[in-house]
């Protein structure tokens, strides 16, 4: 399993319409065939600079490198992502074995 988290900061107005209209758009990419568990949030903690994340998880590699080439994935990053957000961190997990 492969856990993908992204947070991030956008440069619109927080709760303007570009805002919603970006985390609207976001949310079509749980539509991605190997998506599971998608998940959209806002931040909380004053701690850190991001206000928004996002999580999905994968089965294997094979899956998320198949959501990482989809084209609407690759769509979305050269349409919105890129030209949107402000700042990012982006996360890739897989648990430990014990």
């Amino acid at each position: 399993m492969i856990r993908h988290t992204v947070v991030f900061k956008l440069k619109h107005a927080r709760g303007s319409q570009a805002e919603l209209d970006f985390l609207q758009s976001i949310r079509k990419l749980s539509e991605i065939s190997t998506v599971k568990n998608f998940e959209c949030l806002r931040q909380i903690s004053k701690k850190i600079k991001f206000e928004f994340g996002v999580s999905m998880e994968f089965s294997d590699l094979q899956d998320y490198e198949t959501y990482n080439t989809h084209p609407a994935h690759v769509h979305f990053v050269k349409t919105r992502w890129i030209t949107e957000v402000q700042d990012y961190m982006e996360i890739d997990y897989e648990p430990l074995a014990t």
